[in-house]
């Protein structure tokens, strides 16, 4: 990393004053000098528009050429400028261990074949397009497979299903399974307008959550998902930013309240670039309306073909739920008590704009210095080993390589990088410059 980058001061919230950094002494565990195994579990990745033809079926691929010669990339930007981050293996490695991480977790992030957008932010196909797109997806996993497989042990990708044919769904998951897709399924998330698909609470989707559980993959979900289509008009763009968060938390909530996790206890499920200071103001609202529901104190809503949960929500959540607190701030962390420490895991966002790569290193000091030892360890790593099934012991050379330990986590971070475009910085630094403008009127 280079010491010279530009940095900018930051003012510390009022709940993080600034402290020294911990005494490393000899009474110490001798833990402390040994290496975190640092795993983001946000990065993205896909093929390049070409390299997607040859995995799929033969039988698409002249439909493929036909829609190809139409297709405009809809994002052309990505940190360096370099759309080879994508699927450079080699410099995706040496990008990441660059910025302090040893493994990733893998989400989408080109343009499967015959889609307009990638596929976290495109909405579920309709029924005339749905074969279609079936088919860009399964190409994308068939080359996620074989990107996973170059470096086994530093990567647990995330396969795509669809929920338009059930069928089709389960034969994907039992795929995913079978070709060593760790990371999971990423589970589509109708929105409102999608009336074609049946809600997440729907009994449509029971043999689903089976096939899920049977075969012990995590569901993913990813900020953008759920989101309704907006017209073009003033205020579009923000409103999706704004209302970005509710319409993906419908995801946690309806598969907490439609008694998902109840019936499949062994669901794992994941909320990713989201953050989890929403979740305990959330999981508070929840279980009060767990409690007026169990007591009957619910007006004039008929309950008896709809009785409370055996369990208050909370209980589902701390069992079965865990947050991808992508590029954190400190309120993100702040309510680890109430989501459990063991269900919080950094992420960098490598490569977008709005994550903390390069300056993953920065925000670790950013969000987690006030933490214990093993709670830094835990997020930071250990806890998406858990998740997602990393060999900790094969990943202990490259940790050995980056060499980051406790004590480097937890000094305070006073500054961040003035070049940087992470949200959570942005958010500090503007939040940085309130304060300075209010102190000059006063």
């Amino acid at each position: 990393m280079n010491a010279e980058r530009d940095r900018s001061p930051i003012s510390n919230p009022p709940s993080r004053a600034p402290k020294e950094v911990p005494n490393m002494n000899v009474h110490e565990s001798e833990s402390s000098h040994r290496p975190i195994i640092t795993i983001t579990a946000d990065t993205h990745a896909g093929a390049s528009v070409e390299a997607y033809r040859e995995y799929l079926d033969a039988k698409d691929r002249a439909a493929f050429d036909e829609w190809r010669g139409g297709y405009q990339n809809p994002s052309r930007k990505h940190v360096g400028g370099k759309k080879t981050k994508n699927w450079d293996s080699a410099e995706r490695i040496a990008d990441l261990e660059g910025d302090g991480v040893a493994g990733e977790v893998i989400f989408p992030n080109t343009v499967p074949p015959f889609y307009e957008r990638a596929f976290h932010v495109a909405p579920p196909p309709g029924p005339e397009d749905f074969r279609r797109k079936l088919a860009g997806t399964r190409a994308h996993n068939r080359w996620l497979a074989d990107f996973c497989a170059e470096a086994p042990e530093r990567r647990a990708g995330i396969g795509l299903i669809h929920l338009n044919d059930l069928d089709e769904a389960i034969a994907d998951v039992e795929w995913i399974a079978k070709n060593g897709l760790r990371g999971g399924v990423l589970l589509p998330l109708p929105s409102p307008q999608d009336v074609h698909l049946p809600s997440l609470i729907d009994p449509h989707y029971e043999r689903l959550w089976a096939a899920i559980q049977d075969h012990d993959l995590v569901i993913n979900q990813h900020a953008g998902q759920g989101s309704p289509r907006y017209p073009e008009a003033q205020g579009a763009n923000a409103l999706w930013a704004f209302e970005m968060t509710f319409f993906v938390q419908r995801g946690f909530t309806h598969l907490i309240m439609g008694g998902v996790f109840e019936r499949y206890p062994r669901l794992r499920y994941v909320l990713t670039e989201s953050g989890c200071a929403w979740a305990p103001p959330l999981l508070e609202q929840l279980d009060g309306l767990h409690r007026q529901w169990k007591a009957g104190a619910i007006g004039e809503i008929d309950m008896s073909r709809d009785p409370a949960l055996p369990e208050p929500p909370s209980f589902y959540a701390r069992r079965n739920c865990y947050y991808g607190a992508s590029f954190p701030s400190p309120a993100d962390i702040a309510g680890r008590d109430t989501v459990g420490i063991d269900h919080i895991l950094w992420g960098n966002d490598y490569p977008h704009y709005e994550g903390c790569y390069p300056y993953s290193r920065e925000n670790m000091r950013f969000a987690l210095s006030d933490l214990a030892e093993d709670e830094v360890r835990k997020i930071l790593g250990e806890n998406a080993a858990s998740v997602y099934g990393f060999d900790l012991a094969a990943l202990q050379a490259p940790a050995e390589k980056l060499g980051i330990l406790p004590a480097d986590v937890r000094v305070p971070l006073d500054e961040i990088p003035a070049d940087s475009t992470c949200l959570s910085f942005m958010k500090a630094r503007a939040e940085a410059a309130q304060d300075r403008s209010f102190k000059d009127q006063s």
